[in-house]
């Protein structure tokens, strides 16, 4: 009897072994670095904030520690596995990418990245870092966005990119950094509208030649779920019963109505950053997909401080105003499991 149950013990450990390795994962993460800008003068942007002899004092020191707090927040989040496909908001130049995978803890993960300059004044862009082994892009491209109410104003490119994963499926990624809210919520709400717009056009073109495309759109977008130019404009609802493969669902949704999110402002928490996925994403009968239940905010205990003025906690910030105080960011970073066979 003794060995009856032992080979019936070691059957089922040989199978759920090969049940795991027939479901493997990758992590997708996004994070606004908050300002991570090199020493370097560019003479086409507004940059002399962060020179050396600029009004924050910025240096080499502070350059090399900012870049290596980036680089244990990414690590932190995938462990010995670190995160497939990384986007990220608020990058000066390709030297700080260039440095960041070549320089910092990041560089024994052989990270490549995909970056493109924008218009944006300040000269902050969104760029993409990703491990071969689990995307291999076939294009990518910069979307520009010109709003036609307001030509002078400049903001981000919208970042798009589509690579093979390791099932030979396509996967489209967007990354996202929509017009802030400075100057007043309703008051910029247009712009962030129009971007919208923009992606979902994008979005719209990719499902119509195949309305099962394997879509994830992610980034800070300055609104919330809840907000129009998220839920009504991009279209981005929360998950329900009934998936449809060409209809965008917003990971974050659930979470933000909860209270949770990646940014806190007058003591509030909110989802300025979201993941958005096509609802192919969400099928586990598709080759690659993922859950609701599978979406986090990172929220570390060495990214946090005290909020002494509302309490709980906030993100431990690079400066608080102008004082410099060796912190990572103003936002948490966000990140899913996707799976596939």
């Amino acid at each position: 009897m003794k060995k009856i149950i032992l080979l019936l013990c070691l059957h089922i450990s040989i199978l759920l072994l090969s049940q795991n390795n027939e479901r493997q994962n990758f992590k997708i993460m996004c994070y606004n670095v908050e300002n991570y800008f090199d020493c370097v003068d560019d003479s086409l942007t507004d940059d002399s904030e962060y020179l050396s002899g600029g009004m924050r004092g910025w240096n080499t020191t502070k350059y090399q520690k900012k870049q290596a707090n980036i680089a244990r927040v990414i690590t932190a989040i995938g462990g010995w596995n670190t995160p497939a496909i990384v986007g990220l908001c608020e990058i000066e130049s390709d030297k700080c990418l260039f440095d960041l995978t070549h320089y910092s803890g990041l560089r024994s993960q052989k990270y490549k990245y995909l970056h493109h300059e924008s218009p944006d004044a300040r000269g902050i862009d969104v760029a993409l870092l990703y491990q071969q082994s689990s995307f291999k892009p076939i294009h990518d491209e910069a979307i520009p966005i010109n709003f036609p109410f307001a030509p002078s104003s400049k903001t981000r490119d919208i970042l798009f990119a589509s690579g093979i994963t390791p099932t030979g499926d396509t996967l489209h990624i967007f990354v996202c950094h929509f017009p802030s809210r400075l100057g007043g919520e309703l008051e910029t709400e247009e712009k962030r509208m129009f971007v919208a717009q923009v992606l979902r056009t994008k979005v719209d073109s990719l499902l119509a030649s195949n309305n099962s495309s394997n879509i994830v759109i992610m980034g800070d977008f300055n609104d919330f779920p809840i907000n129009k130019s998220i839920l009504e404009t991009l279209g981005a609802i929360s998950l329900n019963d009934s998936i449809s493969t060409h209809q965008l669902y917003n990971l974050m949704y659930a979470l933000h109505k909860k209270g949770f999110g990646s940014n806190k402002h007058q003591g509030e928490w909110g989802a300025l950053d979201q993941i958005i996925v096509s609802g192919s994403l969400l099928k586990k009968n598709n080759s690659i997909y993922t859950s609701q239940e599978n979406v986090h905010f990172f929220d570390a205990t060495f990214l946090l401080e005290d909020d002494k003025q509302f309490l709980g906690k906030q993100p431990f910030r690079t400066y608080v105003g102008m004082k410099y105080q060796d912190g990572f960011s103003d936002h948490l970073p966000v990140y899913a499991d996707f799976y596939f066979k």
